[in-house]
């Protein structure tokens, strides 16, 4: 049985189904609706539904029509009920199907490529013995540290200014990650009905952020080859947007780097249409190129230019450790807000990555060594494996983001469960549940686990013809 995550309202329901019956309403269409929010990811498996009458009265049908549309969805594996409990959204498959975006460990029989995230390396564990020996000189005061330690603070700060960003330890705020600061600066910044623009496609999770503070993505497509800087500003101008959420290294998911000029471009955007950015540089270490990178985007205009940093990418995911670059006044406004959510970042974890900071390039480029090649090899089984599927190669990050030719990203997603492989299909990274053509597949694990995840890939792409879903899952939502 699925776990029971969350539970949605008969409003909240009626609002994500829009326009489901744009004909007569029938069990057949709300049942359809319902999977393709599914596997939009838009009703995550374990959340409640409405009972049965509140979710008829919710969209202005039957009962009895609700009644069938659930007992379709439980035929096919996309609901589950029981007596005195209701019924709740699950995927069909197995047990890991409780968690679409991939939070589970990978167990002997599931390859999980849902996470974009490496393994710890080697040097994280001395560091750690460095760390523990200067712990207990901090435990003979309160222990909370809202800004964050100084050294630590001192050492993001001197990061930043070595590429190009003069930076003081009092313009750093230490978070619980880059995810946390965006959504501190969101919390201080952007009020229910105000607009957030950001990148089509984009990283989901600062989508459920702003949701989360009751604001509206406004979504800029991608070009193939980056950013239409000219849509953007035409964006700004019409939508008014309070923020914008921008990830110019190595933009999740689809690779690209913005360019100096278009950096330099971007911000005299800002200027003229008097728009905040937050700056998501989680990837920035992640450099495959061997080139000399652009400026920070801040260095440009940092008026205008909030940034957020992570050492999850760079180090270790289990190092729940960012950080908000932007001016003092700022920083203190955040600390503020923060109060209302937490109280600072855990002593030792910061010793830790003090010590890592402390000379980061000889990690760093170890790091960058070992994921070129784990990209190289991904490139090449999916050469193999699957030579109709096209993508651009990144010049860093962690994923490749495929062209499948199709619009079948959510069925195939669905599919390779039942070869034991997680995906997160395209759709996740897409405002309203679009980007069925295209999937994310990160080159992080081992290589004989890549070989062995493209090889399960391939056998649930040949399960079925290829051919877009009769109610296509990537047609438009108002």
């Amino acid at each position: 049985m699925s776990r029971v995550v969350g539970r949605i309202g008969a409003r909240g329901i009626a609002e994500l189904l829009g326009t489901w019956n744009s004909g007569r309403a029938t069990s057949t269409g709300l049942h359809q609706a319902v999977r393709r929010l599914v596997l939009d990811g838009r009703l995550p498996p374990g959340t409640r539904l409405p009972a049965e009458r509140e979710f008829a009265e919710a969209i202005g049908v039957s009962r009895t029509l609700v009644v069938r549309a659930l007992d379709l969805l439980r035929e096919e594996g996309f609901a589950a009920s029981r007596q005195g409990s209701g019924s709740w959204v699950r995927l069909p498959g197995d047990r890991a199907n409780t968690d679409p975006g991939g939070w589970q460990p990978a167990t002997p029989d599931l390859i999980n490529l849902a996470q974009a995230t490496l393994p710890a390396p080697p040097e994280l564990t001395e560091a750690l013995d460095r760390a523990r020996c200067r712990f207990p000189e901090h435990l003979c005061g309160h222990g909370y540290q809202a800004f964050g330690l100084p050294e630590l603070r001192e050492r993001i700060a001197e990061s930043h200014t070595r590429r190009g960003l003069p930076t003081s330890p009092q313009q750093i705020l230490v978070t619980n990650g880059a995810q946390h600061g965006f959504a501190l600066v969101l919390r201080a910044l952007v009020s229910p009905g105000e607009r957030v623009l950001v990148e089509h496609p984009t990283y989901p999770n600062p989508l459920q952020a702003i949701r989360g503070v009751g604001a509206d993505a406004v979504a800029v497509p991608m070009l193939a080859q980056g950013w239409d800087l000219d849509l953007m500003a035409a964006t700004l101008q019409q939508a008014m947007p309070k923020l914008a959420y921008l990830i110019p290294d190595f933009q999740n998911p689809t690779g690209i780097r913005m360019t100096a000029q278009d950096r330099e471009r971007l911000v005299a955007v800002l200027r003229r249409t008097r728009t905040t950015a937050v700056v998501d540089e989680t990837l920035i270490d992640l450099d495959l190129t061997g080139g000399t990178p652009p400026p920070p985007v801040a260095a440009f205009g940092e008026d205008r230019v909030i940034t957020i940093g992570s050492a999850g990418k760079s180090f270790w995911g289990g190092l729940r450790l960012g950080w908000v670059r932007a001016s003092e006044d700022l920083v203190q406004r955040l600390l503020l807000d923060r109060a209302a959510v937490d109280l600072g970042s855990p002593v030792l974890e910061q010793l830790l990555l003090a010590e890592l900071l402390a000379d980061p390039e000889p990690v760093l480029r170890r790091r960058r060594a070992h994921v070129a090649e784990l990209r190289e090899a991904l490139i090449a089984e999916l050469a193999e494996q699957l030579p109709t599927w096209t993508f651009r190669v990144p010049d860093g990050g962690l994923a490749l983001w495929c062209d499948l030719g199709v619009p079948v990203s959510s069925r195939l997603a669905v599919a390779a469960e039942q070869h034991g492989l997680r995906l997160v299909p395209g759709s996740r990274f897409a405002v309203r549940g679009t980007m069925e053509r295209y999937l994310r597949l990160p080159y992080t694990l081992p290589v004989e686990q890549q070989r062995e995840a493209v090889r399960r890939l391939a056998l649930a792409a040949a399960g079925f013809d290829g051919a877009p879903d009769p109610c296509p899952w990537d047609m438009a939502i108002s």
